[in-house]
């Protein structure tokens, strides 16, 4: 039931929902990119800033981008569990995790080692295409896709937990807040 619930529902799907679930895949590679940005912070170490301005100025600008960026991508897959939980097709979130990370895995690794941007797909598919087939028979490439593959599934998984957790703070604290707001309710002997 909840297989065939999936398929139809699937089917009934308009021209814009799937334009914007190509564009939401094609960009979303974006927010764990960030986490190469670290490449940045070990430039700017070494630019012969002093240790103050390193520590007090680069390093945090640094990591609030990187954690940022990677936020919005734990986000935006949690999401997509979120979407396919809500339409009855809860056993699938799992896979279309795996298979998210694995295209920001490829994805990360188009834009940092071949400086593809995601509007390359409609500017320039032909040179994608070619880069692609060409990477995935080399070894070095796809060992760098495997190690981020992994590196975003661990880091993902443990930003959910995080995430997950301070919304459950964070409801509790809100819950609490409107408990103590709410006027008493009145006893109903009186």
């Amino acid at each position: 039931m909840e297989c065939q619930l999936f398929r139809r529902r699937s089917l009934r799907r308009s021209a814009f929902w799937w334009f914007n679930f190509v564009v939401f895949i094609a960009f979303l590679p974006n927010a764990p990119y960030l986490l190469t940005d670290i490449i940045h912070l070990i430039r700017a170490t070494r630019a012969g800033f002093s240790a103050w301005v390193i520590t007090l100025v680069l390093i945090p600008q640094h990591l609030l981008a990187i954690i940022a960026g990677f936020e919005a991508y734990v986000i935006s897959v949690m999401n997509v569990g979120h979407y396919l939980r809500k339409i009855g097709a809860k056993k699938f979130i799992l896979l279309a995790e795996l298979v998210i990370h694995l295209l920001s895995a490829i994805g990360v690794y188009l834009g940092r080692f071949q400086r593809f941007n995601s509007w390359d797909l409609i500017t320039n598919p032909d040179d994608i295409t070619y880069s692609i087939l060409n990477d995935f028979t080399s070894k070095r490439p796809v060992f760098v896709m495997f190690i981020t593959f992994w590196v975003l599934t661990i880091l993902y998984w443990v930003m959910k937990e995080i995430t997950l957790g301070l919304g459950l703070r964070m409801g509790q604290a809100w819950q609490k807040k409107e408990n103590l707001i709410k006027p008493p309710t009145p006893h109903p002997d009186v």
